[in-house]
C-alpha cells in the first residue's frame, strides 16, 4: 500500500522508526511536505505574513496531490504540549482531504477529545493505538 504519513513537525523525531517497520512490511511511505526542511514554515514567516500565506497554500496543495496518490494516510498523534493525541490545523486538513478522496485513514492513537472529535470521527479512521500491523 501507498502511504502518507501526515502529523506535525514536533513529531518527525517519531518517524524514522515507524516509516522503516511499515516498509519492512511491503508498504511505500511518503513523508510529510516539509520533514527535510523542518524549518521551512519559520523562515517563510521570517518573510513576512503574505510569503507565510503563500507557503501554507503551497503546502495545502502538495498535500492533496500527494493524498490522490496514495491508498492511505498514517496521522501520528502523540501528545504534544499537555494535549493528548494532538492534531493540528493542517494534519485536520490532510485528514478531510484524504476523506473526500475515499482514503484509509489510520491513526496511532485514539481520536483526541476536543472540538473536532465529531468531525474525526466523521472520517471514520483506523485507530490503530501503536500497533503497525493494523495497517492492511
Amino acid at each position: 500500500m501507498k502511504i502518507l504519513i501526515i502529523c506535525s513537525k514536533a513529531f518527525y523525531k517519531d518517524i524514522a522508526p515507524i516509516k522503516e517497520r511499515l516498509e519492512e512490511m511491503g508498504h511505500i511511505i511518503e513523508l510529510p511536505n516539509s520533514y527535510y526542511e523542518p524549518d521551512a514554515e519559520k523562515n517563510s514567516w521570517n518573510l513576512g505574513e503574505k510569503e507565510h500565506a503563500e507557503f501554507k497554500a503551497r503546502m495545502f496543495r502538495m498535500s492533496e496531490e500527494k493524498i490522490a496518490k496514495k491508498d492511505a494516510v498514517l496521522t501520528l498523534n502523540f501528545d504534544k504540549d499537555g494535549k493528548k493525541n494532538y492534531i493540528g490545523g493542517a494534519t485536520f486538513i490532510e485528514l478531510y482531504e484524504a476523506f473526500m478522496k475515499n482514503k484509509k485513514i489510520y491513526l496511532y492513537n485514539d481520536i483526541p477529545n476536543g472540538m473536532l472529535y465529531d468531525e474525526i470521527s466523521g472520517f471514520s479512521p483506523i485507530v490503530i493505538n501503536g500497533n503497525l500491523d493494523l495497517v492492511k
